[in-house]
Parts: C-alpha cells; sequence; structure tokens
C-alpha cells in the first residue's frame, strides 16, 4: 500500500490530476495554440495516466511581465494511476519532445507542462511541490481549472475556486474562440 494524497490506497487506485498546459513560442513551425493541442494527444499517450477533460484554450500576458509573447494556456483534468514523480518525469520528458529549454526562470518558452495538483497530496519536496506553490496567484491556472474542475479546493488552503478568482481578477487574460 502507498501513501498518495493522505489515504492509504492500493497501487491500483487513482488519483485525479491537474495539469497546467502553456507556450508562448512557436516549435517545428507551428503556433504555440497547434503545439498546445498536440500536447494533449501526447498526454494521452502516458501510460498510467488517462485524460478525462480538457479546458478551453486561454490567451495570457507573461506573468511576469517581460515584453515576451502572449501565453496560450490550457489545462488538463485526468487520472493516475502512477506516482507523482512518475507523472513529472513523463511531463519533463513530453517538454523536452516539444523543444523545451531550461534557460532562465520565467524564460519564453515552446511548452510548460505544470503539475498542480495530485488528488489532495500535499507535499513540498525539492523535486516536486503539491499543490503548485504558485496556482493562486496565477489566472491562467484558475479559469481553466475552472472549466475542468470547478468544484475544486486547493488542498492545502481549502479555499475553493470562488474563493481564489477574484484575487486574480486584474490579470490580462481572454479565451480564445476557436
Amino acid at each position: 500500500m502507498a501513501n498518495i494524497s493522505g489515504l492509504t490506497k492500493t497501487p491500483d487506485e487513482a488519483n485525479t490530476v491537474l495539469i497546467a498546459i502553456g507556450a508562448n513560442l512557436p516549435y517545428a513551425g507551428q503556433a504555440a495554440l497547434q503545439t498546445c493541442h498536440r500536447v494533449v494527444a501526447a498526454l494521452r499517450q502516458v501510460p498510467g495516466l488517462t485524460v478525462e477533460a480538457v479546458s478551453h484554450w486561454y490567451e495570457s500576458a507573461p506573468v511576469p511581465p517581460s515584453g515576451q509573447p502572449p501565453y496560450i494556456n490550457g489545462l488538463v483534468r485526468g487520472v493516475a494511476s502512477i506516482e507523482p514523480e512518475a507523472l513529472l518525469k513523463a511531463l519533463q520528458t513530453i517538454e523536452t519532445q516539444f523543444g523545451r529549454e531550461r534557460s532562465i526562470p520565467n524564460a519564453a518558452r515552446t511548452l510548460d507542462l505544470d503539475l498542480i495538483s495530485f488528488g489532495a497530496l500535499c507535499q513540498a519536496d525539492p523535486s516536486l511541490t503539491l499543490p503548485h506553490p504558485r496556482v493562486q496567484e496565477r489566472a491562467f491556472v484558475l479559469l481553466p481549472l475552472r472549466d475542468v474542475a470547478p468544484d475544486w479546493v486547493h488542498p492545502e488552503s481549502g479555499k475553493t475556486l470562488a474563493d481564489l478568482l477574484p484575487g486574480v481578477a486584474d490579470q490580462e487574460i481572454r479565451r480564445i474562440q476557436e
């Protein structure tokens, strides 16, 4: 038995996971939005991860402001039967496959995948902090999150999306009509 999400679970039990997708540079001749669509398809191929829902896509200004091109953002809700560290490794592999280069913090990128939450797990490890430490500060995560998990509650603070959204109301973001 593994201790996941604060509960004892058998290895075949799964956890709801939230994965944020963002991109603001073209990759392989495709615009960031097309990259994001392709990434959803790549996530569907991760062993131990079942994609259940994909949010609408949003265009947002970079945070912090930097003069970079706007980001395309979305969020996937899924179910994972693998450990959080294995899922993180799979996300990092996908980032690399889509041309992600890690240079300076907050640099423009072809792809950014963030594991926002893994069930109700709260952990502060150097390699993986859950829930994501800045989720409550980012409209580009909270608005897509509302699309796929409107009843989500922050596992650490206990705050609902209704509690968190007013705190990001001043951020520049718009839903893309596809």
